[in-house]
Parts: C-alpha cells; sequence; structure tokens
C-alpha cells in the first residue's frame, strides 16, 4: 500500500490540523478592525482606532520597548554563553562532557515556574535589585540551552575537514574559526538567534518573578486582560504576529540567499 495514497484525505485532515491552529489567530485579527467596543459579533464596521490607541498608549508602548530590549539582550547573552560551549562539545574532550550536555538542557526542561523561582532566590541572596536586567539574566540563562543545541548540531554536521585543510594550509587557530568555522554557522547562528528572541518576547513565567517596577508586553497584556478584554488588546496582539511573520520571511530569505551563494560558489 502506498503511503498517504488517499491524497483528498491527507488534504483534508491537514487543512482541519491548520484551521484549528491558525483559526483563533484569523479571528482575532479580524476583530481587532471592529468599531464595536467590545470583542465579538456583531461586526459594527470597520476602523483601525484601535492600532491607533495602541500607538498612542505610552503603558504598551513602553511595555513593547522593554520587550525588545530584553529579547535583543537575551540574544547577545545566550549567544556569548551557548557559541563557545557548543563548540567546547563538539571539538573538545574533557571530565563530564556527557554530563555537562545534559546539565545544559536543564533550565529548558525544568517548568518556568522553577527557573524564575530559584534565579528570584539567588538574586534576593546577592542583594540584585530586580529589574529589566534580571528578566534578560534569567531569560537568557533559560535560552542558551537552544544555541548549544542548534549549533552543536551543525558542528557535527559540518565535520572537521575544512578546518584541518585551513590548518594545513598555516591558518591560526583564530584565523580559521573567523573565516572558516563561523561562515558556516551563520546559518545556524541567525536561526537561533530568531528562535530564542521569539521565546523571549513572549515568555511570562520567568519573567512575572523577575520583573521589577517595569513591564514587558505579555505582562502589560496580563495586566490589562484581568480587567477587561478590548479590541486594543486584539490590535497589540495582530501587531505582534505581523512582526513575527516578517522575522519568519526574514530568516527564510537569509537562509535561502546563502544556499545560492553556496551554489553559485559550487
Amino acid at each position: 500500500m502506498r503511503a498517504f495514497g488517499n491524497k483528498p484525505l491527507v488534504a483534508g485532515l491537514a487543512g482541519a490540523v491548520l484551521l484549528f491552529l491558525y483559526a483563533p489567530l484569523l479571528v482575532m485579527a479580524f476583530f481587532s478592525f471592529n468599531a464595536s467596543e467590545f470583542t465579538g459579533l456583531p461586526f459594527k464596521g470597520f476602523t483601525l482606532s484601535w492600532y491607533e490607541k495602541v500607538l498612542e498608549n505610552e503603558t504598551l508602548m513602553r511595555s513593547i520597548g522593554a520587550s525588545v530590549y530584553v529579547g535583543i539582550g537575551t540574544v547577545i547573552l545566550s549567544m556569548l554563553i551557548g557559541l563557545p560551549a557548543a563548540i567546547a562539545l563538539d571539538r573538545y574532550e574533557f571530565p563530564g562532557k556527557a554530563a555537562f550536555r545534559r546539565i545544559v538542557m536543564l533550565p529548558i526542561v525544568l517548568p518556568g515556574v522553577i527557573t524564575g523561582v530559584s534565579l528570584l532566590s539567588f538574586y534576593i541572596t546577592i542583594g540584585f535589585r530586580l529589574s529589566l536586567n534580571t528578566i534578560m539574566l534569567g531569560q537568557g540563562t533559560a535560552l542558551t540551552c537552544i544555541y548549544v543545541t542548534e549549533v552543536f548540531a551543525r558542528l557535527q554536521q559540518l565535520g572537521r575537514s575544512q578546518e584541518e585543510a585551513a590548518f594545513n594550509l598555516g591558518a591560526s587557530q583564530i584565523e580559521t574559526f573567523f573565516k572558516v568555522t563561523l561562515p558556516n554557522l551563520k546559518s545556524a547562528i541567525f536561526g537561533t538567534m530568531l528562535i530564542v528572541f521569539s521565546i523571549s518576547f513572549d515568555e511570562i513565567a520567568v519573567t512575572y518573578l523577575l520583573t521589577g517596577r517595569e513591564n514587558t508586553l505579555p505582562m502589560a497584556l496580563w495586566s490589562i486582560l484581568r480587567r477587561e478584554a478590548t479590541p486594543e488588546i486584539n490590535a497589540v496582539a495582530t501587531l505582534v504576529i505581523a512582526f513575527s511573520i516578517v522575522l519568519i520571511v526574514i530568516g527564510v530569505v537569509a537562509s535561502r540567499g546563502k544556499g545560492l551563494a553556496s551554489a553559485s560558489k559550487a
């Protein structure tokens, strides 16, 4: 029996799954243009006023800026820790290497509440004041494992033949890293940056426990939703979805550009 021989059935199941996943997002985007002050039917007319209110809402705009700040800082911090760790795991032998690989995965495996409570206890012990920087440190610590796993997998695919060839031609370790190893890791690093930023942008468990006076966007939305749900929330969420789609498109275009460049060189 040929696999997936019943194409209409498979297409129907795939369509049903996609509808189940994305119908709520489409409904939310639809009602973000509703002239009614309440989320839901009836649809009283098309308007952009809710988007204007989002741009005029200083609290939401500050929270978006805070989320971007934390996201960028988390990307940089996790990369500075995760990239060397991945290279060390792939290129060097040291005692406890197998245990280290498993320990690195703990922050992402543990519930966010556990990670947040442990970091909160640590910050209180050392007298570290809670702020956006503590959120950044917490998320950067938790998301380092994504860099380690993604970059390590890419290094395993590359092997060491190119680096050995560079050494044979007289290149130093630093030259080999920047001219051979790092260029081959660009796609993995860039893709991981997008993943880490996306996770950081909407993370709430660790953020809730480590936040100070300033709120990130998820915290601000949660605070508003505790009082009432307005189309303004739909507008913010739609903008975030649009931003995420832009990031995905950038990642796809960058990957294709790298593939075309490699093909042309070949």
